[in-house]
């Protein structure tokens, strides 16, 4: 799963993202060691200028104790892996654990709210992971991109104002 690569769905909304205003804010480029959040990262920063930090341990939840499932057992995993954050699915990494690792790697990117907006390419998990931390609620799948208007199969975004302490908005398509 670290190598898959970025389908050609997902470079055509990256290359769409890339004309819309609100990048233009962007002081820094943030993704994990994964092929495919570091294919994403090349096209924002072939389209920004921005040079890429890669910070290896916001990856995905690891999810080796059971590699490709087919989407809709991936779905039934998923519901379980955000409903029991504590337990491990079926040999999965647990979403308590992934979060604190996640929000460990990302310390310290938050650190001056006035510099500029930071966006990080990574998976969904992680982001939900993250914004969970951030709006200081339990885990939940609630805040994962799952439905309307994330777009499905991903390519999403939210948004964050870390001065206000507030979320902008849920997950939207890009």
């Amino acid at each position: 799963m670290p190598r898959w690569g970025l389908s050609d769905i997902g470079r055509e909304r990256t290359e769409a993202m890339c004309g819309q205003s609100w990048l233009d804010s962007t002081t820094r480029l943030v993704t994990s060691g994964e092929t495919k959040a570091l294919e994403t990262a090349a096209i924002i920063a072939a389209a920004t200028g921005l040079p890429i930090e890669v910070r290896p341990s916001t990856h995905e939840n690891d999810r080796s104790g059971t590699g490709f499932v087919p989407p809709d057992r991936f779905e039934q995993l998923a519901d379980a892996f955000f409903a029991e954050p504590d337990v491990s699915v079926e040999g999965w990494e647990t979403a308590a654990d992934a979060q604190r690792r996640i929000v460990s790697a990302t310390a310290g990117l938050f650190d001056d709210a006035d510099s500029g907006d930071v966006l990080i390419c990574g998976h969904g998990g992680v982001g939900t992971l993250l914004m969970c931390h951030l709006l200081e609620v339990p885990i939940s799948r609630q805040y994962d991109q799952s439905g309307p208007p994330a777009a499905p199969g991903g390519g999403n975004y939210w948004a964050y104002d870390l001065a206000a302490g507030q979320l902008l908005h849920q997950w939207l398509s890009i």
